[in-house]
């Protein structure tokens, strides 16, 4: 199994998890391979250094490698993975706590902001001129973005 970071044309940084470098290239080349942040399918491979497993049933220092430490020179790079880690808990953690009414976003968005149906926390779809409607009307409402990945989980 070959462990690769991977980058999207968007910076995004990920790891991806290969049966061997060829097959890294084919799924790639299929079209398989794409960023989990924004979908992106202009990924590329990054230098990364590889993890020989030498101690066969000794245990690994507890230090070796603190968690969401990435291998990098860059100084700002284990910064960007963190906070990326951190938005896609935050947008799953808004997809468990809230229902998807779709494209009845806004009809039920009004009707809980005028009492006729109870208060939930709702996510769905609408166009940007309804979400100004809405806020126009003092109904509180937020984009988000729709993230691949926060819909499945990271493996």
């Amino acid at each position: 199994m070959k462990v690769l970071d991977l980058q999207c044309a968007h910076q995004h940084v990920f790891e991806g998890w290969f049966g061997s470098e060829d097959d890294f290239h084919q799924q790639l080349e299929r079209g398989l391979v794409s960023c989990p942040l924004c979908g992106d399918q202009r990924v590329e491979k990054k230098l990364s250094a590889p993890r020989l497993n030498l101690r066969a049933g000794r245990e690994e220092p507890a230090a070796a490698r603190p968690e969401g430490v990435t291998l990098s020179n860059h100084p700002a790079q284990a910064e960007l993975v963190e906070l990326q880690g951190r938005m896609l808990k935050a947008m799953r953690e808004i997809m468990t706590s809230t229902e998807d009414v779709g494209e009845r976003f806004a009809e039920q968005a009004r009707a809980m902001h005028h009492g006729e149906i109870e208060r939930r926390n709702i996510r769905g779809q609408t166009s940007a001129a309804v979400a100004l409607e809405l806020l126009e009307e003092g109904v509180e409402v937020m984009p988000l973005p729709m993230l691949p990945a926060v819909k499945d989980t990271l493996q």
